[in-house]
């Protein structure tokens, strides 16, 4: 895979406030990007330089290779609360969009359609956007989003103000779209993020603090341990005072961190069975995303 984006150093100061403090990664082809972060972390500010909408105080953006001022035929932007012309038909505002992004009038008519059909909004075509539901105005402001077929596109809590239903049906569109784009997004659904990312990007307070695949952040951050339920706390105790690792107790839970050395889970199991002690389950467990996060965050 080839670089699509790069940001150097990229930083955004309001005042002698660092909204977005000397970032530096890289999107590459084909990917997909969580930018995960708490409030007031510099999401929206870092995608909002990003589309050419705001100017970066320092430092500098690059796609495909070259600093470009003018980046809207190549990249395509949702922002996390769209805003619409009431009087405009669905058709209409969607075409306006793509003419904005140098379509051909007669071009921009045909993909606007084709792409509200994409969406699940071909019912809706010629419905006034003054009308939509919220879930409606978030189809129609990805529409907008790709009607240019962007290579790069930007999300800003794309699913965020959506009920579950919503948010799987975006979910599902946002995958098929991986296909033919590159997909920067930010989050503070972290599930979505695990069930659809190749990168992540944690920032606090404006910093890049953290970033790699899932499986490298799990690998640094995760600590991996046995979770053994037992019908008694006397018999969690009684457990913890005969193994020969430590067990941490919790009422009727024992918790064993897994090191080096440590049995697998048949042998755990095993070692279980031969203590006569009351077992209700034994499993696994690994950090979530979201303990993950909070312990990157500086939370936890």
């Amino acid at each position: 895979m080839s670089a699509l984006l790069e940001a150097n150093q990229l930083t955004k100061i309001y005042g002698k406030e660092y909204a977005v403090n000397q970032l530096n990664f890289v999107l590459e082809e084909g990917t997909a990007t969580a930018l995960i972060g708490p409030n007031g972390a510099g999401k929206t500010t870092t995608l909002s330089m990003l589309a050419g909408l705001l100017k970066p105080t320092q430092g500098s953006i690059s796609l495909n290779g070259e600093q470009r001022a003018d980046v809207r035929e190549s990249i395509g932007f949702l922002p996390q609360y769209p805003q619409f012309f009431s009087w405009l038909t669905a058709l209409e505002f969607t075409e306006m969009a793509a003419k904005l992004s140098g379509m051909e009038t007669r071009s921009a008519k045909l993909e606007a359609q084709k792409t509200l059909e994409f969406v699940g909004l071909g019912e809706a075509l010629r419905k006034k956007t003054g009308t939509f539901s919220g879930g409606m105005k978030q189809r129609l402001g990805l529409a907008q989003a790709i009607v240019h077929r962007p290579k790069l596109l930007l999300l800003d809590e794309p699913v965020s103000a959506l009920d579950p239903v919503g948010r799987r049906e975006i979910m599902n569109l946002l995958k098929s779209l991986q296909q033919n784009m590159t997909i920067l997004y930010s989050t503070h659904i972290l599930n979505d993020a695990e069930e659809m990312t190749d990168q992540l990007l944690f920032l606090r307070k404006g910093r890049l603090v953290e970033k790699g695949s899932i499986g490298d952040v799990r690998a640094k951050y995760d600590h991996p341990r046995y979770r053994v339920e037992f019908g008694s706390a006397e018999d969690a105790k009684t457990f913890s005072l005969a193994a020969p690792w430590h067990v941490a107790v919790e009422g009727t839970i024992g918790f064993i961190d897994i090191i080096q050395d440590m049995p697998v889970m048949s042998d755990m199991l095993k070692l279980l069975g031969e203590s006569g002690l009351d077992i209700r389950k034994a499993e696994r467990q690994t950090a979530s995303l979201e303990e993950i996060f909070m312990k990157v965050a500086g939370q936890a």
